[in-house]
């Protein structure tokens, strides 16, 4: 290390008192002229997007910022709020919440989704085996404990994908494979399987060209919206010190 300024090294930022260049733009020519979805891709990526990717980008963004309080980030980030917390904490407590089984499953739908890609048009059924002996029954992105059926936001969002396909602006396959594996489950169970949340966005991030830690990371910046949105609200709402279930409502005690 030659100097201090080696310390940290990023081909993100630079920087000096009067001039900020990110990814090598400056910053007054982004700000207009960048949506938001376009500024966190080219601020992850180094990369830009537009036109019909970048809508994709953004729907798979607007898809997944809520899911309500029965989920884990949203009914941590409220409870923090009325312990007295600002916003901030709130929502680091609700992030914190997006761990592997409740927020990662997009990537490992990604993973699953790149899996079957390998294996071929011809080797789903193996690939789908191998997945199943080496991480469990559980395939990430399909089935749903609310949405038993049909969850609302997987067809719209694969319905877009389609449409950015026919323009060549991704190339459809992952659009297919997830399709192929929901009828392979459907097969199985006997009943419609539905492709999640996980499951659609997982396919969007695929089709653009995402590593698969990536798109835990793109859901984590989408439900911060929710989480953000429900801790003000609560903020609004008051309440003090309140814990998961109604004050008359106990716990099962095991003990002796």
């Amino acid at each position: 290390m030659s100097d201090v300024s080696d310390w940290w090294r990023t081909r993100i930022i630079d920087m000096e008192p009067g001039r900020i260049h990110l990814r090598g733009h400056p910053i007054e020519d982004l700000i207009g002229h960048r949506s938001f979805a376009q500024m966190i891709w080219l601020m992850v990526t180094g990369e830009e997007i537009s036109g019909p990717r970048a809508d994709l980008f953004e729907a798979a963004l607007v898809a997944a910022v809520d899911h309500g309080p029965q989920a884990p980030s949203i009914a941590a980030a409220r409870m923090a709020t009325t312990c007295g917390v600002g916003l901030q904490s709130a929502m680091a407590t609700g992030l914190n919440m997006l761990g592997d089984v409740h927020g990662g499953a997009g990537e490992q739908a990604l993973a699953l989704y790149h899996h079957v890609d390998r294996a071929g048009p011809e080797g789903l059924g193996l690939a789908l085996d191998t997945w199943r002996a080496e991480h469990g029954p559980y395939l990430p992105g399909f089935g749903h404990r609310f949405h038993t059926t049909t969850d609302p936001r997987a067809p719209r969002l694969l319905e877009l994908v389609d449409a950015v396909a026919e323009t060549g602006g991704v190339p459809g396959s992952y659009g297919q494979i997830g399709r192929a594996i929901q009828a392979d489950l459907a097969r199985e169970k006997g009943k419609p399987v539905p492709m999640n949340i996980d499951g659609a966005t997982a396919v969007i991030f695929a089709e653009l060209g995402c590593p698969a830690p990536l798109a835990r990371g793109f859901f984590c910046l989408s439900r911060s919206v929710g989480i953000l949105a429900h801790s003000w609200e609560q903020t609004q709402q008051g309440g003090r010190n309140k814990g998961p279930t109604p004050p008359q409502y106990r716990w099962t005690y095991d003990g002796t």
